[in-house]
């Protein structure tokens, strides 16, 4: 990942047919790139104020061909989206229009931007912590609003604003460590590695309770995983398509129609879903439906949630369907097929549905996003990813073995000093206090370019 400052262009919106397109110039000379692509005559780019907007023709630096009309943005470091100085032009939407801009920007001695390089500058230039900017692609790909409203919780700086605090703190006890490293432990104040331990125990108690967020972080990121399971014709796929509200999967009333795994997405509440319908499992069943029925059993292993079918007419309520998908704290048991009933079923903590008239369905959608524990109401507290997930579980083993050895004595001192300072050094890689280039491509790369 390159950070130079040099210009850098790119289209900030989507190509394709729009009401317009931005392409966004920005670093060192910007603005007198923008003056190559002015009109003869015009008031430079660079003797126009920040905040300058006007209507201009844009021409090729080369040719002189008047590429298209546009409204031309001037952004002055440090207020701009980087902190550099910036140039926005917006011109006609559409796949064409927005090359010939583009063209015409990278012509005139811009470079073409790379994936995340808008962003990397402005965590580079201090307009945000690399928490924020890891939340700028969240939000981007956010998949359901509770996704959405955690992203810009963290855009405004929700969890960079928690971790600096313990990351604070931990740099104070680290400094207390470091300052009575010569002391013996008879010439220590009163209680003073009591005191360190409280402290210490605190910012630990802290960083476990934010570790144990990165199972709701990751189920809202990526869409919590809700497996279909029962036996064959229990009325898997009908459930499927009905919560889809589309004709997804085949249903048919002969047994062992699905012999593969069909995913598919949907957002329930205002949560992202990965629903998957899968094969019947069942004994004597043929080579390619037994490969189903493995391939279900992986699903059901993984899965964040199981919507276990039964068709209370044909099965017995209570039983299971083998060791491979017994019924756990994360199994929903679901009573099919109402509208067939001749009498009355029911079971403890058992929901009845019929996929074919809708009826229980929505009773079904609110047990899924109850049981899965995801409150959209209260997730305007910060949440953490995969990457600070692993650097939570380093700063918090770090705290305990520096822990330890503050209970060891005066003696332990040098050690507990250097697990305090690993410990820090983990928090400041969440907040991009330190960083590598590794780091920062791991980051940036998944980022779109024009951001």
């Amino acid at each position: 990942m390159r950070n130079d400052t040099d210009p850098i262009a790119a289209l900030a919106t989507a190509a394709g047919p729009a009401g317009i397109s931005v392409v966004r110039i920005s670093g060192n000379g910007a603005l007198s790139i923008g003056d190559a692509l002015l009109p003869s005559g015009t008031q430079p780019i660079s003797a126009r104020p920040h905040g300058t907007f006007f209507h201009t023709r844009i021409l090729h630096p080369y040719t002189g061909e008047t590429v298209d009309d546009a409204v031309v943005l001037v952004f002055r470091a440090p207020h701009s989206y980087t902190g550099e100085d910036t140039v926005e032009i917006q011109g006609h939407g559409g796949g064409l229009p927005s090359r010939r801009l583009l063209d015409a920007a990278l012509a005139a001695g811009a470079r073409l931007a790379n994936p995340g390089e808008y962003t990397l500058r402005a965590f580079l230039n201090g307009k945000m912590d690399l928490t924020q900017a890891e939340a700028v692609a969240d939000f981007i790909s956010a998949k359901s609003e509770v996704a959405a409203q955690v992203a810009r919780s963290q855009l405004e700086g929700a969890l960079g604003s928690f971790l600096s605090n313990e990351y604070d703190e931990l740099i104070a006890v680290g400094a207390d460590v470091e300052h009575v490293l010569d002391f013996s432990e008879d010439e220590l104040p009163l209680n003073f590695l009591t005191a360190l331990q409280e402290r210490l125990a605190c910012v630990t108690a802290t960083l476990q309770n934010k570790l144990s967020t990165w199972r709701e972080g990751r189920v809202i990121a990526e869409g919590a995983l809700v497996v279909i399971s029962g036996k064959p014709n229990a009325g898997k796929s009908s459930l499927l398509n009905a919560l889809l509200g589309e004709r997804r999967a085949i249903v048919s009333a002969i047994s062992g129609t699905t012999r593969d795994a069909i995913e598919e997405g949907v957002v329930i509440h205002g949560v992202a879903v990965r629903l998957v319908d899968t094969a019947g499992i069942r004994t004597g069943a043929d080579e390619i439906e037994e490969e189903g029925i493995e391939r279900a059993k992986s699903y059901l292993a993984r899965a964040d949630l199981v919507l276990r079918l039964v068709d209370p007419t044909t099965d017995s309520i209570s039983e299971t369907e083998g060791d491979e998908n017994p019924i756990t704290a994360k199994t929903v048991v679901v009573l099919t097929k109402r509208d067939l009933w001749q009498e009355s079923f029911s079971a403890p903590g058992a929901l009845s549905i019929s996929a074919k008239t809708g009826d229980g369905l929505e009773g079904l959608r609110q047990e899924i996003v109850r049981r899965l524990g995801i409150d959209k109401e209260r997730f305007d507290q910060p949440l953490v990813s995969l990457r600070q997930r692993q650097e939570l579980e380093r700063a918090c083993l770090a705290c305990e073995q520096a822990a330890t050895a503050l209970r060891e004595g005066s003696e332990s001192l040098v050690i507990a000093g250097l697990r305090l300072r690993t410990a820090t050094e983990a928090i400041g890689r969440i907040l991009g206090k330190i960083y590598t280039a590794d780091l920062l491509d791991a980051v940036f790369s998944r980022f779109c370019v024009g951001k």
